[in-house]
């Protein structure tokens, strides 16, 4: 079994320790899993400050979110993962990022991944046109769903057709303070499977929301996966684990859906 997306320190600017790392390590191993991805937000790393500059400037809540965050450096991630690649585990893992993906600042992010090497890079879509849809409920109100669900697949299949990342995070994260659309949304999946499987992309399978934001549904919604299922995506198991505990978590169940 797989775990797809296990966060690190996420959201801290604390030290890398072999301490944390064998926590996450055992947790894994205490879950029954064969792999783990390990990955960080951009976010945490002052050298993307300017691929989040739409985001930075969209309002003051978002950029205090964001100056509270960005207090890492990613030369000092890389230099853990060297250290720790010297190392041996009871079960494979991988390093990489989570890359949020922002059409304005898409070519200036190509150009900083470009300088550094990483076992995969999984990108993700946080913000809408600079618009964290993720972080409150509150900030839904007078938000047109239908308008919102169009743009953020929009921004999905601009990401996949970039090439540049090896999967896409939990693809319809949209949901996360569960509103909707008024539209069947088939033909858009349709539309990011045929897009994944031509640049050779993988889809998680999240329960992500399930764990972090309460949801009933777990993973990803029915007819979306019955549509990644039809089209023979590749979807692998992701438990969006945020600290060493979740590690794991609904991987079975998850890999379960997938199978059914």
């Amino acid at each position: 079994m797989e775990d797809v997306h296990v966060h690190f320190l996420h959201n801290t600017t604390g030290k890398y320790t072999f301490e944390l790392l064998d926590k996450i390590v055992s947790a894994a191993v205490n879950s029954k899993m064969d792999e783990i991805y390990l990955l960080e937000h951009t976010h945490q790393f002052s050298e993307f400050r300017k691929v989040y500059e739409p985001v930075d400037n969209f309002n003051l809540y978002q950029h205090d979110w964001l100056t509270t965050r960005m207090g890492g450096t990613i030369e000092n991630y890389l230099s853990f993962i060297e250290s720790a690649k010297k190392k041996k585990y009871d079960l494979k893992i991988k390093f990489g990022l989570e890359v949020c993906f922002i059409p304005k600042t898409a070519d200036l992010l190509d150009s900083i991944l470009k300088e550094y090497k990483f076992d995969f890079l999984t990108g993700s879509v946080h913000y809408i046109d600079g618009w964290g849809f993720d972080h409150k409920a509150e900030f839904w109100k007078d938000i047109n769903a239908d308008n919102a669900y169009r743009r953020y697949y929009e921004i999905m299949a601009e990401l996949i057709k970039t090439e540049i990342f090896d999967g896409v995070a939990h693809p319809d994260s949209i949901k996360c303070f569960q509103y909707y659309p008024s539209y069947n949304l088939r033909d858009t999946y349709i539309e990011i499977a045929n897009l994944l499987n031509k640049s050779k992309m993988y889809a998680e399978q999240s329960g992500g929301l399930a764990l972090n934001y309460g949801l009933s549904e777990l993973g990803l919604n029915k007819i979306m996966l019955e549509v990644f299922k039809e089209n023979d995506v590749k979807i692998r198991t992701a438990s969006d684990a945020h600290k060493p505990e979740h590690v794991g978590a609904n991987i079975f169940e998850l890999q379960q859906l997938i199978e059914d």
